[in-house]
C-alpha cells in the first residue's frame, strides 16, 4: 500500500510582504504566484461578475446613464480596440503606475490606488463608467502585485489575459448591438 502525501499549501507571493490589507476577503489564490491558469480564472471570474453587478446596479439607479462614444469604428475595429488593443495598452500603463505606487506604498495600497486612479481616468470619458471599473482594476492590480515578483512579462501577460477576457463578453455586446 502506498502512502498518500498531501502538500502543504503554496505560500503567498512575496509581493504581499507587507499584509494584504483589505484585500484579505479576495480569495487567496489571487495572492499566490503558483498557477497561472488558475490566477486567470478565478481573477476573470471576479472581474466579470463584480463589473457586472456594478454595472446592472448603476443602471438601475441612474437609467439614463450615458456609456462611453466609441465612435463610428466598423465592428471588427471596435471588437479589436476593447478586446484586444486595450486591455495590453491599459496593462503596461497600469504595470507603469504601480511600479512608481509600489515605491512608495505597500502592495494592498498601490492596488487600491490604481483601481482609483483608473476609475478616475474611464470616468473622465463616461462619469459613471470608473464606478464599473474600478473594480476590475482592483483585480488586475492585486494580480499584477502577485505576479510582478516572478517576472514583468509574466506579472503583465497574466493581467492581459485577465483583462482580454473581461472586455471581450461587453466588447461582443457592443459589436452585435446589445
Amino acid at each position: 500500500m502506498t502512502a498518500t502525501r498531501i502538500e502543504p499549501a503554496p505560500e503567498i507571493s512575496s509581493g504581499w510582504q507587507a499584509g494584504r490589507g483589505p484585500l484579505a476577503i479576495l480569495p487567496l489564490a489571487l495572492f499566490r504566484d503558483s498557477r497561472p491558469w488558475l490566477a486567470i480564472l478565478i481573477g476573470w471570474m471576479l472581474t466579470i461578475a463584480g463589473s457586472t453587478m456594478l454595472s446592472y446596479a448603476i443602471a438601475w439607479l441612474v437609467p439614463d446613464n450615458a456609456g462611453p462614444d466609441l465612435g463610428d469604428a466598423s465592428a471588427p475595429v471596435k471588437l479589436f480596440l476593447i478586446a484586444g488593443f486595450s486591455p495590453v495598452v491599459e496593462t503596461l500603463l497600469m504595470a507603469a503606475i504601480l511600479a512608481i505606487l509600489l515605491r512608495v506604498l505597500a502592495g494592498w495600497q498601490a492596488a487600491v490606488a490604481s483601481a482609483a486612479i483608473w476609475g478616475v481616468l474611464h470616468s473622465l470619458a463616461a462619469p459613471l463608467w470608473g464606478a464599473v471599473i474600478w473594480w476590475p482594476f482592483l483585480i488586475f492590480s492585486t494580480l499584477y502585485v502577485t505576479w510582478r515578483p516572478r517576472g514583468f512579462w509574466t506579472a503583465v501577460g497574466i493581467v492581459i489575459a485577465v483583462h482580454v477576457l473581461q472586455n471581450l463578453f461587453p466588447a461582443l455586446l457592443i459589436v452585435l448591438g446589445h
